[in-house]
Parts: C-alpha cells; sequence; structure tokens
C-alpha cells in the first residue's frame, strides 16, 4: 500500500521540480494500492507541485459529437480516466473551455493557462494549452500510460501542417460555460486514414536515446517522464523528413538521432 509520501518521494525521483508545469496521462490502476485512492494521489501531486502548475487533459472527444454538440463545462465527464474526473471537480482547478480537448489545471497562472480555449477551431491550436506547454518549457508524464497517449504530438503534427491530420470541413459544436452562456464552436476534427496516436510510442526510443525522457517508477505505475520544448522540436524534425512518420509501426531510424 502507498503512502501520500510515497508517490511525493517518486515524483521527486523521476525528476519532476516543485516549480514545473507538469501535464499528466495517468492510469489510477496502475498505480497499484493506495492509502485513500485517487484524491491521495492528487493530493501528493499538489502539495509536491505547490510552487508550480499541475495540468490534466479532461477530453470529451469521444461523446461530443454532431448529435451531442453540447459541451458543458462544469458536468461533461472527461473521457480519459479516472483521476481526470476527480481532479476536475476538485476546489481550486479551472477547466479550460475546447469542447473536445478540455484541460483542467490548477496552481500557478491555472486562469491564465486555460483562458481562450473557446476561440479556437482545432483540436490542438498554436496559441491554445497544448502550445503553451511548449512556451512553459513544462514536462509531461506518462504516469503507468503509453506514450501514445501523447496528445501534444496531435498538436506538433497540426502545426506542422501534416496533410490529414485535421478535417476540411467544421463540425458545429456548442460551450454551455460556467456562467450558464451557450456559445457556438464550429470545429474541425482530427482525421486520419488510421489512428496515428497508436504509434505515437515509437517516440519513446529516440527520447531516452537523447535524454529527453526518462523512465522511473510512482507507486507501482511504470512512468515515463518527457520534456516538452525538445520533444516537439526533436518530432518537428522528424516530421520534416517524413510526413507520414506516424502512419505504420516502423521505427524511427536511428541515424536520425544516434549521431548528436
Amino acid at each position: 500500500m502507498f503512502s501520500k509520501d510515497d508517490l511525493k518521494r517518486d515524483i521527486a525521483r523521476i525528476g519532476v521540480l516543485p516549480s514545473d508545469t507538469l501535464l499528466v496521462h495517468s492510469s489510477m490502476k496502475a498505480l497499484g494500492p493506495v492509502e485513500g485512492g485517487a484524491d491521495t494521489v492528487l493530493d501528493a501531486f499538489c502539495e509536491y507541485l505547490a510552487e508550480g502548475l499541475l495540468v490534466l487533459p479532461t477530453h470529451t472527444w469521444e461523446q461530443i459529437n454532431a448529435d451531442y454538440s453540447v459541451f458543458d463545462v462544469e458536468n461533461e465527464p472527461s473521457c480519459v480516466g479516472v483521476l481526470t474526473n476527480i481532479f476536475r471537480k476538485r476546489p481550486g482547478v479551472l477547466r479550460s473551455w475546447h469542447p473536445t480537448h478540455s484541460v483542467a489545471a490548477w496552481g500557478k497562472g491555472a486562469a491564465e493557462f486555460i483562458a481562450g480555449e473557446e476561440n479556437f477551431d482545432t483540436p490542438c491550436p498554436r496559441g491554445g494549452c497544448y502550445d503553451k506547454l511548449y512556451d512553459r518549457r513544462a514536462k509531461v508524464l506518462f504516469l503507468g500510460v503509453p506514450l501514445s497517449r501523447n496528445t501534444l504530438i496531435h498538436g506538433v503534427e497540426e502545426w506542422a501542417g501534416v496533410p490529414r491530420r485535421i478535417a476540411d470541413h467544421h463540425q458545429l459544436l456548442k460551450i454551455r460555460t460556467p456562467d450558464g452562456r451557450l456559445l457556438e464552436r464550429p470545429m474541425r476534427r482530427h482525421s486520419s486514414p488510421v489512428h496515428v496516436s497508436d504509434n505515437y510510442d515509437k517516440l519513446e526510443e529516440p527520447l531516452l536515446a537523447l535524454g529527453i525522457a526518462v523512465r522511473g517508477r510512482i507507486g507501482a505505475a511504470e512512468s515515463v517522464l518527457v520534456q516538452v520544448a525538445p520533444m516537439v522540436d526533436l518530432t518537428l524534425e522528424f516530421l520534416r523528413r517524413d510526413p507520414d512518420l506516424f502512419l505504420d509501426r516502423r521505427p524511427v531510424p536511428k541515424e536520425w538521432y544516434a549521431k548528436r
């Protein structure tokens, strides 16, 4: 049984700093038994990041669509895990207003971080929360989940202008704000001939080889911590070489990164 102090020690050991901006993709099940359950896990991260900013995805892309088109910021459940749904309801946590790829944030600069997401018409736009992770030199923790959960790479492909990643047409969605307003938000959804995110884990080997990522354990969860800015820069370089890098399972050629 893991205690809150156990988790805080593990968070420090893997390389998170108390002042970091940290995005966490998570599996509660992978952590193993924790005293106090999910709330203890979130308490550990919040207490450790007392000087920083904690961000969890609260995506709703799975259920929000043309037929079920209203994203209720305060009440719509996240489709990406137990911790995300508990976190978004906690006091002091703010949720962005993106209808399909919202995030929830707690800590230093949270209001500024989540502001403005309702103004964009793509999933991970320049100027949105995922772009702000780059600007803040954030880190992303894959807590018991693989790098195929790396939503930020959707953003990198979008920013690089990779063809056939974003639909040409708009889908009319709506946002119900916390103060009860209903905003229209036409969205260009993700569009690809395959599930490209299934192949994002091919980045793990080059990221580890270059020291951009490190492996560790938090509780029982095998985890990977990645520095956002160098990961984005490296992925943009790879996509310049091959825009369709993530359409298949072939590994990134070692000569693209081994001689650095």
